[in-house]
């Protein structure tokens, strides 16, 4: 029997390379997500951008996402991984403050992350920060990142954005900053990551997590702190 070959079009350049990059790309938060300690409680945030490959799934994902009434997650990887891991660790944490009849602290949230990141590393696309407050430790900020490490800072920055905006962080954050200037500090990181990285953008939500509870803002067009060397707005 003679072989039959058949031809089958490469993805590059035009209608249909762009159609094969989309299907063949997973839903992610191609991302910058900030977190910082203050004292009486933490600053988090976070860009709105999804992508699906080159495509721009979603502008305005809320990837700020509550576990508890005041502990916070912010998720970078697959969409759907992230979403999964959080609804178990909510699932876990509303039978634990159950069970213990007070609310849960924030280092056992972040060590139910740590725990389904690690025992899935070789399945999961997820880097997490945990922040919140509790009575016993006040403000705190944990990293999980991809292999299901789990370390406590005093600020934490992750995503795709976050490789630009390492040398801004470092020069600009100061232990003891007030809850103004944290959040000042958060909102301009976010910008200039978002300035650089293709796979973020889109509005800046923030969100002040104390002992009183949580309270969130957005960020958008002209109020956007994009700093120097940033768009003109």
């Amino acid at each position: 029997m003679a072989a039959v070959t058949v031809w089958e079009p490469r993805a590059g350049p035009g209608p249909a390379g762009l159609h094969r990059e989309w299907t063949a790309e997973p839903v992610s938060t191609g991302t910058t997500i900030m977190a910082v300690e203050f004292d009486g409680g933490v600053v988090i945030g976070a860009d709105s951008r999804t992508t699906t490959g080159a495509y721009i799934a979603n502008r305005v994902t809320d990837k700020l996402t509550p576990v508890h009434d005041r502990i916070f997650c912010c998720r970078s990887g697959s969409a759907a991984d992230t979403q999964a891991v959080a609804d178990a660790v909510a699932y876990q944490l509303a039978f634990h403050s159950v069970e213990l009849e007070e609310p849960p602290r924030v280092r056992t949230a972040a060590r139910l992350f740590q725990q389904s990141c690690y025992r899935y590393r070789e399945e999961l696309s997820a880097g997490i920060i945990v922040a919140g407050w509790d009575p016993r430790r006040g403000g705190q900020v944990y990293v999980v990142p991809m292999g299901g490490l789990l370390l406590r800072q005093p600020f934490a920055v992750g995503g795709s954005g976050s490789s630009y905006i390492y040398g801004f962080l470092d020069a600009t954050f100061q232990p003891g900053m007030s809850r103004s200037q944290c959040q000042e500090f958060v909102a301009r990181g976010l910008a200039l990551a978002m300035v650089r990285d293709g796979s973020s953008g889109g509005v800046i939500r923030l969100a002040a997590i104390t002992e009183e509870g949580v309270e969130r803002t957005v960020l958008a067009g002209s109020d956007l702190p994009w700093g120097d060397g940033g768009p003109a707005v």
